[in-house]
């Protein structure tokens, strides 16, 4: 199966529409020209990532709502200092 069988472009379009924020407008941007015969290769160029980041953003856009699958998870750790 290739990525993104599963879900068309129109939802995919109506997802950016609403979303907001930088990663979750280049995951879906991603997934449409991928959907458009954009080789994955070439889409890690565009968004200066490694290809296996692009693999990852597809499969996870296949594999989990669309809503969650566009949004970083939370990661626990040091909170950032703020400087005055």
């Amino acid at each position: 199966m290739d990525h993104l069988d599963v879900i068309s472009v129109e939802e995919l379009q109506r997802a950016l529409d609403e979303v907001e924020g930088k990663k979750p407008t280049q995951r879906l941007t991603a997934a449409i020209a991928d959907k458009n015969g954009v080789r994955q290769t070439e889409l890690a160029e565009w968004y200066g990532v490694q290809r296996r980041t692009i693999y990852s953003w597809l499969k996870r856009l296949e594999t989990e709502p669309l809503e969650q699958a566009v949004q970083d998870d939370y990661r626990s750790g040091r909170p950032r200092k703020l400087t005055k």
